[in-house]
């Protein structure tokens, strides 16, 4: 299996994991203390592991350039915004729904392209979206009978927080990038050292000033946000590296299979029922979302 298959595997499931721990402290804090513990408990991490790729081992750090930061402060406040918003969305939809709304960035980017750029709709394009739209209407409709679909608060939550990922992921990306020759361990070490001492920095302040009682809070559930900031920082660790060993579509397109990951988080850890139709709405998205971004290459 090539490396940047595993990476993209165990950064799957490391994010799933994370979401799953930071929907269970959303009844401790709220929904912007349960975002600052991914970055929070994690930036230690990032810089002890830079640290000792710099200073005990001897690796020079790669020249940052203006391109490098631009990239990365715009990768590191999207990110904020994406978890902050499915975070928030953990109380509108249950974790396989709420997380498979955000899965739904590439075929966003396919309809902005037709529409906006004039790219070609080809036949197995619309196929694909009709598929992925499909899905959501599943996934949306009123668990009732009698209920009829419409577009709500949790799926425009979602389909934003989905922009915001991949925002974030091409940033990222690019960041990352942008430190040329330098190998993947350095340079994904790099770039999540500096991205993530920015987010918490951001998001400290934040709370301090919004929403004061949060910043102790956010401390004092140490035992399990250390969980999160740790799981965050490996989940983070493998997705940068993935995406500078791989171009982003072949990435996203294997780690859809997170979708299967929520499915059995949500029953397992949450005891959620998630009905055929999410299930099969789930599934549907899935699929045209990798079908468009295994077309789009």
């Amino acid at each position: 299996m090539d490396l940047w298959i595993s990476m993209t595997l165990a950064a799957a499931f490391c994010q799933n994991l994370r979401s799953a721990f930071q929907k269970q402290l959303k009844d401790r804090l709220s929904t912007w203390g349960s975002t600052a513990t991914r970055f929070v408990y994690a930036a230690p991490l990032a810089i002890a592991v830079l640290l000792a790729l710099t200073l005990g081992r001897g690796a020079p750090l790669p020249n940052l350039s203006g391109q490098f930061f631009a990239f990365a402060l715009v990768g590191a406040v999207a990110q904020v915004l994406a978890t902050g918003l499915l975070i928030h969305l953990f109380s509108r939809a249950n974790f396989a729904a709420a997380t498979a709304f955000t899965k739904t960035e590439p075929i966003q980017a396919a309809l902005v392209g037709i529409l906006l750029l004039g790219d070609a709709l080809t036949l197995p394009t619309l196929l694909a979206i009709i598929t992925s739209i499909a899905g959501i209407i599943l996934i949306s409709l009123p668990q009732g009978k009698h209920g009829k679909w419409r577009p709500d608060g949790a799926l425009w939550i979602g389909l934003l927080s989905g922009a915001c990922f991949a925002v974030s992921s091409v940033s990222l990306r690019g960041a990352s990038l942008s430190l040329g020759d330098a190998n993947v361990v350095l340079s994904t070490s790099t770039t999540l050292a500096f991205v993530t001492v920015v987010q918490s920095a951001l998001l400290l302040v934040w709370l301090r000033l919004r929403e004061p009682g949060q910043t102790a809070r956010l401390f004092g559930a140490w035992r399990h946000a250390g969980w999160v900031g740790l799981i965050g920082f490996l989940g983070s660790m493998a997705w940068v590296a993935a995406f500078t060993l791989k171009d982003a579509a072949s990435v996203k397109a294997v780690g859809q299979v997170e979708i299967l990951f929520t499915l059995v988080a949500s029953r397992l850890m949450f005891r959620e029922r998630v009905s055929l139709l999410e299930v099969a709405g789930i599934l549907l998205l899935a699929s045209g979302v990798v079908a468009i971004v295994l077309l789009s290459r």
